[in-house]
């Protein structure tokens, strides 16, 4: 009924659908890890971007804990022996004072976390594949670990500062504990700023006020010798 060639004809056509079929497969295995892979690429992102913001909240409560471990000295002093010495005609009003320190230690703990969350820069090469004229010439960024310590200690003094100004009424100590922390904040700025450029001017603020906060102690100091 069916000659060879016909036998012939089906078997081709067999191979074929067979062959078909198995492209077919692999594409559709294909799509498969292709989408698992965007969805666990997605996933990656996802986790990695609330580690971020997490670690942008606790670099902000850091900073925050610095100025109320300080109201622990500063409150209790306001209306009794601050309003007894005697200031320089430019004190600002004491409402002033709640109203920038938590502004500042904003400021300081956003920084703080753009200064983490920047890749660590990479170890020049003066030879070799990796060899360019920029890094033999561009300076060496300083480290996240060096910048972010600086600024550690730089949080110390700053809580420092009220106990030896405010808890133990002594301005003249205080005086030399704020030049101190001036000179640190200055240094963070610096450090913070050759990492990431936007964090070290977010400690302007923080520097301007200091450097005034530095001139009314030390007049303070001065008017009640």
């Amino acid at each position: 009924m069916f000659g060879p060639g016909f036998f012939v004809t089906l078997q081709v056509h067999l191979q074929t659908c067979n062959h078909v079929i198995h492209l077919i497969s692999e594409d559709l295995v294909g799509t498969q890890k292709r989408q698992g892979n965007r969805i666990t690429m997605t996933t990656i992102h996802v986790h990695s971007r609330v580690k971020s913001y997490g670690v942008l909240i606790l670099s902000i409560l850091l900073a925050q804990s610095a100025g109320l471990i300080g109201s622990i000295a500063t409150r209790p002093n306001i209306d009794t022996w601050y309003r007894t010495i005697a200031k320089p005609g430019f004190t600002p009003p004491d409402w002033v004072f709640p109203v920038v320190w938590p502004t500042l230690f904003l400021l300081m703990g956003i920084a703080a976390w753009l200064v983490y969350r920047t890749p660590e820069q990479k170890s020049r090469e003066f030879w070799g594949e990796g060899a360019s004229y920029e890094s033999m010439f561009l300076p060496k960024r300083p480290s996240r670990r060096t910048a972010l310590g600086v600024y550690g200690i730089h949080l110390v003094f700053n809580v420092m500062w009220s106990f030896l100004f405010f808890g133990l009424q002594m301005p003249g100590l205080a005086l030399a504990g704020i030049l101190v922390l001036l000179a640190l904040i200055i240094y963070t700025a610096r450090l913070f700023y050759r990492i990431r450029p936007s964090a070290g001017y977010l400690m302007v603020p923080y520097i301007l006020w200091v450097s005034y906060a530095t001139v009314l102690n030390g007049s303070i100091w001065w008017l009640n010798m």
